[in-house]
């Protein structure tokens, strides 16, 4: 990275479809303040430190005395400055000696170089003049280094806007992304609403998760930290859920407060199904498309051509998915053009699973099965996404069931009138639970095997910072 985006590291920031840009460094710390320099790093958990080599390294006076404590060791923490290890012996603070005792590994794992000490380790560009300015008032620098050669920096998706932190989870429990890779949190959440509203369709089911975003955005303290950031997730959620029961007529079931404005699922299952495996096809080649973009930034061009989900990958695709097209509409020349295409793409991907298996016989034979294998998934992952029509159905056949004994309840006068109410709120309650479950477990299978199966073929390391509580002056 030239010195001079280094020098301007907010102009990383509308960089948005990547990781946080990471710059490996070097901190160089005077011997005398070296404790300081190490405080001021775990306050700040903006760095992660090579793990320190210790080389036989004696034992410092806190880790000596942690041995001798034994008993529960408590959370590490660390004191502004250096306490006095047998005070904390005396108060049986194994906190506070922990915190010290890694203080200690950590000064012994450093380098000495002209007369100062060195660890090496990764910061993210746009933190790194911010912390050269912090480690000044001790007298220490953050000197960036050149990239070891074959090393991925360690990812840091960005989490800077609502959104993307309620989007995060998706991502994260489904494994780190290469550094190489873009950053697919905002299509995953994008996507993952999307099917979720068509499964969930309903305006009124959709009102509730509105609701209850708003609940959430506006939630008291005690549950701010660990819920209020879910809330524009679950607004997303509700808005699709929402347009697509505007769409059906769906109101709490087909109530007739609302008219069908495009389809009725119950009345035209099949144009549903279409619409389910058409939104799906658009999806998955999103999905073709990232795929090829981190292909090409993974191992270039050559890469990019010949991998199953890169360009060979995604041009099979699109010609099986114009063949079918073709077929179906009778269009011959859209037809025979994509089988063309198809025809192509299934022998660059032949070449490089060819050259991947090693060559020879055994590998002409993998590369033969694979092939078959992956335009057999194309084909599955496709017709996969018909469960979105099928829970949308499911859905629109329990509100009709409801709204059904509702009405005939209501037909009855008289004390009927009470149980009409009652089936209708808590059908109604019961429909909402079952198919959100239902419908958020599919969405999310449907983006894990179908969709980040095309965007990723690795994994990355996640970063994480060297940090230590740091006990203020106060306590």
């Amino acid at each position: 990275m030239p010195r001079s985006e280094r020098a301007r590291p907010e102009r990383l920031r509308p960089v948005t479809a990547r990781p946080t840009p990471m710059t490996r460094v070097a901190v160089a710390v005077p011997p005398a303040r070296t404790r300081d320099a190490l405080v001021l790093l775990a306050r700040a958990g903006a760095v992660e430190l090579d793990e320190p080599a210790l080389n036989g390294s004696p034992e410092g006076p806190a880790t000596a005395a942690l041995h001798r404590v034994g008993g529960a060791i408590a959370d590490p923490r660390v004191a502004p400055t250096a306490p006095d290890v047998d005070a904390l012996i005396a108060a049986h603070r194994t906190d506070l000696l922990t915190g010290e005792a890694q203080l200690e590994r950590m000064a012994a794992g450093s380098v000495q170089r002209d007369g100062v000490r060195v660890w090496a380790g990764w910061c993210p560009a746009d933190r790194e003049e911010a912390l050269a300015a912090m480690l000044s008032e001790v007298d220490s620098a953050i000197v960036p280094l050149r990239r070891p050669p074959g090393v991925d920096p360690p990812t840091l998706l960005r989490e800077d806007t609502p959104l993307r932190e309620s989007f995060a989870p998706l991502v994260r429990t489904y494994g780190t992304v290469p550094y190489a890779d873009l950053d697919p949190t905002l299509f995953s959440g994008l996507a993952y609403v999307l099917m979720f509203g068509m499964m969930f369709a309903d305006a009124g089911h959709g009102l509730v998760l509105l609701l209850a975003a708003l609940l959430l955005r506006f939630a008291p303290r005690r549950f701010r930290d660990r819920l209020r950031p879910m809330w524009p997730f679950v607004a997303g959620a509700g808005l699709a859920s929402a347009v697509a029961g505007f769409a059906f007529g769906e109101f709490f079931g087909p109530t007739g407060v609302l008219p069908v404005r495009w389809l009725s699922p119950l009345d035209e299952p099949v144009r549903l199904l279409g619409a389910g495996i058409g939104l799906g096809a658009a999806l998955l080649a999103v999905a073709y498309l990232v795929g090829t973009i981190n292909r090409w930034r993974e191992g270039g061009a050559k890469l990019a051509l010949y991998a199953p989900t890169g360009i060979a990958g995604a041009a099979l695709y699109l010609g099986l998915v114009a063949s079918a097209a073709g077929l179906y509409l009778g269009r011959w020349s859209i037809a025979g053009t994509g089988a063309t295409v198809a025809a192509v793409a299934l022998a660059l991907c032949a070449i490089g699973l060819y050259a991947a298996s090693g060559g020879g016989g055994a590998g002409a034979a993998q590369a033969a099965v694979q092939l078959f294998d992956l335009v057999l998934r194309i084909g599955a992952n496709v017709v996969s996404f018909a469960r979105l029509a099928a829970f949308g159905l499911t859905h629109a056949a329990l509100g009709a069931l409801v709204w059904s004994a509702t009405t005939a309840l209501w037909h009855r006068g008289g004390a009927a009138v009470l149980a009409s109410v009652l089936v209708f709120v808590l059908g109604n309650a019961l429909t909402f639970g079952l198919e959100a479950l239902v419908a958020a477990i599919q969405a999310l299978r449907l983006e894990y095997y179908e969709l980040f199966s095309r965007v990723f073929e690795g994994e990355g390391r996640p970063f994480r910072p060297w940090t230590l509580s740091v006990k203020e002056a106060s306590e």
